[in-house]
């Protein structure tokens, strides 16, 4: 019996998604956790890797169970309510549910959103949950600059040396600044794929455009030359947010 697991978390204290040899992670967390409530080891596969810090508003996952209901649980509904109690409350489950034997959290996903999150006013309630910039940010030239990122081809320029992508095309369906309030914006990008540490560079290079020290122009150039050392350094982690993941067989 193949299950997929509906979470969300605060990454502020792990080291990602993915197991690490030496540090904590969410996939480590959620794997003990739930090997015990189905008491028997249990490997959850992610619907991706976050990095270090980066939260996730919509996560999803699968795992394989063969027994049947015991005295643990009664339903699957249950058995989320138990599993919460036992994770820490940075981890959250918000359903389990029975889906195909052959569906896969990762490989199935067909479109995938990120946000990120930018305020410019010292407020102590968003720490680690937004990246601070010091000054205002001009919103129009960012978003601007977002046009030449529509599209579906090679994103080079804003991958991770060393990330182990078989390929550097994506198909990014909407790449666009918000202004929230008056010191607060959010970028919202959605795509098919995206290559490790892809947003972060792409928020970081539009955050040197909206600060005024690169032209909107140059977002073009970047894309074109495909060389990350043209790009802006990557925003902070604690301002991302995997929000939102798309599979054939999920509504909603």
């Amino acid at each position: 019996m193949r299950c997929f697991l509906d979470l969300s978390y605060d990454g502020s204290a792990y080291h990602g998604w993915q197991r690490q040899p030496e540090s904590i992670s969410v996939q480590q967390v959620l794997e003990e956790k739930l090997s015990s409530l189905l008491g028997a080891p249990t490997v959850v596969v992610g619907c991706g890797r976050t990095d270090t810090g980066v939260h996730a508003s919509a996560f999803y996952a699968h795992f394989d169970w063969e027994g049947p209901f015991t005295e643990r649980f009664a339903d699957w509904e249950q058995a989320a309510w138990k599993l919460n109690g036992m994770l820490p409350p940075d981890i959250g489950v918000r359903r389990i549910f029975e889906v195909e034997d052959r569906a896969h959290a990762r490989f199935d996903a067909q479109e995938r959103a990120y946000a990120y999150h930018v305020h410019s006013w010292k407020d102590p309630f968003l720490e680690g949950r937004s990246a601070r910039v010091y000054q205002e940010l001009d919103v129009d030239a960012m978003n601007r600059a977002c046009e030449a990122l529509v599209f579906k081809g090679d994103f080079a320029a804003f991958c991770k040396a060393g990330g182990g992508q078989k390929t550097t095309i994506c198909d990014v369906r909407l790449a666009e600044w918000t202004v929230v309030d008056e010191h607060r914006y959010r970028f919202d990008v959605v795509a098919d794929r995206f290559l490790r540490n892809m947003v972060r560079a792409i928020v970081g290079t539009c955050l040197e455009i909206g600060k005024g020290r690169m032209p909107a122009e140059q977002m073009h150039h970047i894309v074109a030359m495909a060389d990350r050392s043209m790009a802006g350094a990557s925003a902070p982690a604690c301002g991302l947010y995997l929000s939102r993941v798309d599979y054939p067989f999920i509504d909603g």
